[in-house]
């Protein structure tokens, strides 16, 4: 899988480097374009000799060349007669030179310059045809530019249909069984719960399972992919709404996928922005999912540190009034706001009604939450229960614990506020204060008062 990622990153380089001298050549003017393919037929590149040609036959005027040594011809005709006429009116200059500047002048004018352009046009075909290019030799010799053949037509029709007709029945020879498993799965995740991650996954899940889901867990690295992927899921809270399998398959849709979006925003919108920036939105569709993910990872894990002090206290005081671990646990989720640590209380208690031991889910929940302090939390009532010793003091003295550093660490960010606060203040308070003290003393200096 590296090494496909280094080569469709390799592909997508090419592309753009391609597209980047297709736009160059493009933004240029028809008569810079005429410039070039001349510059090129009197290198006897023969092709741009009917480039050349096609450019006549198009413009039907003069070319850019010829016109500006006409017109540089006609200055310096008209300098000269200038010159000879301001030390003598009655002077003139040559009579050839006069019959010179207007036949010049005669040539600027459009219904003129349709015999010239003819023969510059014919001059160019003749010599592309003498380079070798058969389009030429035929356009001389009257023959059409391309010659048509029946069975190329309906053999190119024959394979456009069999090319349909394999991909119809890829897309629906397990549409059955796509159905059933996407039942399956709306159990499991709702669609209220897929749509709080955010409008990316809502309207790119539809895609991803049914077209890359399948290719992706077919793939020989799956493996690697679970590894890689499933405690991070199971960090962001998200197991219940992708597989690993699935998460990957996110990130190659939106390879596609926000170009395709920015495509038809840009079309919808009438507006001109540029091509080039279809590659970097592959690369960002790529990366996307893993930014996304990390801000899931770190947005519960506040969360779950911000609920431990009054689920901690809660548990503690559950225990103590006589019920067991697994009962105060509920009667927290009960009693608690939902946020991630009660989510997190409820897999635990699932996980030993199932059949797991207290510790084994206690580890679980440390391995999920990936958290130094639910790792200590777990850590103290595993070595409790396995001497057999009370839990209710241990959960006290946790609560404690936690509600100290809670507030050693609320104290240690008010401490840092002010050096995080210096930077703003000097590049944009300062300058701004200063601005408004001295603008008015420069202002007055400046003016002389």
């Amino acid at each position: 899988m590296k090494y496909l990622f280094r080569a469709l990153t390799i592909l997508v380089g090419l592309m753009f480097v391609t597209k980047l001298m297709a736009i160059e050549f493009k933004d240029l003017t028809q008569d810079q374009k005429f410039e070039l393919y001349n510059e090129s037929c009197e290198k006897e590149q023969f092709a741009n000799c009917y480039q050349v040609h096609l450019w006549y036959e198009e413009n039907k005027r003069l070319d850019p060349i010829d016109e500006r040594a006409t017109r540089e011809e006609i200055s310096r005709l008209k300098e000269e007669r200038k010159k000879i006429k301001a030390i003598n009116i009655d002077d003139d200059i040559a009579t050839e030179d006069l019959d010179k500047l207007r036949k010049l002048n005669a040539r600027l004018v459009a219904e003129n310059q349709e015999p010239i352009v003819k023969q510059k046009s014919l001059d160019a075909l003749q010599k592309a045809c003498g380079g070798g290019e058969k389009i030429a030799c035929k356009k001389l010799s009257g023959q059409t530019e391309y010659v048509g053949s029946s069975l190329l037509y309906y053999a190119s029709l024959a394979l456009i249909f069999v090319a349909v007709f394999l991909v119809a029945v890829t897309f629906f020879q397990d549409e059955d069984q796509f159905q059933a498993q996407e039942k399956l799965e709306d159990n499991k995740s709702s669609g209220d719960e897929i749509a709080k991650h955010g409008i990316v996954l809502r309207f790119s899940r539809p895609f991803f399972k049914r077209f890359f889901s399948p290719i992706v867990s077919g793939m020989k690295g799956r493996k690697q992919l679970k590894d890689k992927y499933k405690r991070k899921l199971a960090s962001a809270g998200l197991t219940n709404v992708l597989t690993p399998e699935d998460f990957f398959a996110f990130k190659l849709f939106l390879i596609i996928g926000f170009p395709i979006v920015f495509l038809g925003v840009r079309t919808f919108l009438e507006e001109t922005w540029s091509l080039q920036l279809i590659p970097v939105l592959a690369i960002v569709g790529y990366y996307y999912p893993d930014f996304w993910m990390n801000g899931k990872i770190e947005e519960r894990q506040k969360n779950i540190i911000r609920s431990m002090p009054f689920c901690v206290d809660m548990l503690a005081l559950s225990v103590e009034a006589g019920l067991d671990f697994v009962a105060a646990m509920a009667k927290v989720i009960e009693k608690a706001k939902t946020n991630a640590l009660t989510e997190e209380f409820e897999i635990v208690i699932r996980e030993i009604k199932i059949g797991a031991s207290r510790a084994e889910a206690l580890r679980n929940f440390a391995w999920r939450a990936d958290l130094i302090q639910i790792s200590s939390f777990a850590a103290t009532l595993i070595a409790a229960d396995s001497v057999g010793a009370s839990i209710g003091p241990i959960l006290k003295a946790l609560a404690v614990e936690i509600r100290q550093k809670k507030s050693s660490e609320v104290e240690k960010a008010g401490a840092t506020a002010a050096t995080k606060i210096l930077f703003p203040m000097l590049f944009l308070i300062v300058p701004s204060v200063l601005m408004i003290v001295f603008a008015p003393i420069v202002m007055e200096a400046i003016s002389g008062r």
